[in-house]
């Protein structure tokens, strides 16, 4: 992938900056989005109508039906049409080199409000953002130590859900040995697997156990450095099932559903990332044990609804599990498979996080 200067001035504020990952049909700037498979839809008429309002979206090169990220962020703009009244156009990106051709493409037009999705595009969107002050920009997964008044970021403390699910992981390995991946080793991906390698080691610390992860050491790791190919996905996946792991842990979009692929092939669990991979993949969910979730839906309609309302500021949201903006998904298919006494020490360990006795990241 490419670094760039304010990649690297993103570290000091990776904090904030808490997954993302997003495979890409194609379909330029339209005023009607595909559907999701996440998302609802209703022929009632919307609670307000702002007809002269045209809220947008950008994805990154992923695309819009990647099962995961961006694909989430997109329900946030159609909710917004449908809660809102509003008009909508969204652009898929094909690659990095595209992210501010699309931007501009949707500022010239006539966009009061552009969402962009992914930490790949916090550099097009920040000059994006100071080209044009009069349209309010919101960007998933990235967060900026002086934004412009027009600029606000979206982030999420992934860590916190993906330590329970770490925990969760290490509870249900008969093996003892769990694996993960990421699609590029930034942020926002790393942010997942080391919340992932905290909770195993709290379930090691916990119970006398030896756990052991593959794919991610707290420093590095192993990354496939795309989002797109899930034959790539599954190969990693299928490397890690070789040495002994039980459970795979993909971060990496539509990359990561060959991970889901090969546990399911091979007979093993995984947990997926960023919506309910039994809602977005229902085809998996009989080898899920949850997923990690972020309320990415929810961030972007709201950023819009203020830009909508004139209450649009720069401040950044954080999404944790004491506000709701991340969690886990119900264990749905792997209930019966989680004894009560785990579930409760899942339960007790997502409370000491909220109060802040236990520290997560």
């Amino acid at each position: 992938m490419k670094h760039t200067a304010r990649t690297a001035a993103m570290v000091g504020i990776a904090a904030l900056v808490l997954a993302g990952c997003g495979s890409r049909p194609s379909d330029n700037a339209s005023d009607s989005p595909s559907a999701s498979p996440t998302e609802s839809t209703s022929s009632s008429a919307p609670a307000e109508s702002h007809p002269d309002f045209k809220a947008c979206e950008v994805s990154d090169s992923g695309g819009f039906d990647d099962k995961s990220f961006n694909q989430t962020s997109l329900k946030g703009l159609t909710d917004a049409k449908a809660d809102l009244g509003v008009q909508t156009a969204q652009v898929e990106s094909n690659s990095d080199s595209e992210y501010a051709d699309n931007i501009d493409a949707l500022v010239k037009q006539g966009c009061n409000s552009i969402t962009t999705v992914g930490f790949l595009l916090g550099d097009a969107t920040e000059a994006a953002a100071k080209a044009n002050p009069k349209v309010d920009f919101s960007i998933v997964d990235y967060g900026y130590a002086k934004p412009a008044k027009n600029l606000k970021g979206l982030t999420f403390n992934t860590a916190e859900p993906s330590f329970l699910a770490g925990y969760l992981a290490a509870s249900q390995s008969e093996s003892g040995i769990v694996g993960t991946f990421g699609g590029l080793n930034i942020p926002t991906v790393s942010i997942f697997m080391e919340g992932f390698r905290q909770g195993i080691e709290k379930y090691n610390a916990d119970n006398g156990a030896d756990v052991k992860l593959l794919g991610w050491n707290g420093k590095d790791g192993s990354f496939l450095n795309t989002f797109d190919d899930k034959s790539k996905g599954q190969s990693v996946a299928e490397g890690m099932i070789q040495q002994g792991a039980d459970i795979i842990f993909p971060v990496a979009g539509p990359a990561g559903l060959g991970g889901l692929q090969a546990a399911k092939d091979k007979g093993i669990h995984a947990i997926w990332v960023d919506t309910d991979g039994c809602v977005s993949a229902a085809e998996y969910c009989d080898v899920l044990l949850t997923s990690v979730m972020k309320g990415m839906d929810v961030a972007v309609e709201q950023a819009i609804k203020d830009a909508v309302d004139g209450n649009f500021s720069n401040e950044v949201f954080v999404g944790t599990l004491a506000n709701g903006g991340v969690g886990l998904a119900p264990y749905h298919d792997a209930d019966s498979l989680i004894d009560d006494s785990t579930k409760s020490a899942i339960d007790d360990l997502k409370q000491q996080i909220i109060d802040g006795s236990l520290k997560v990241g």
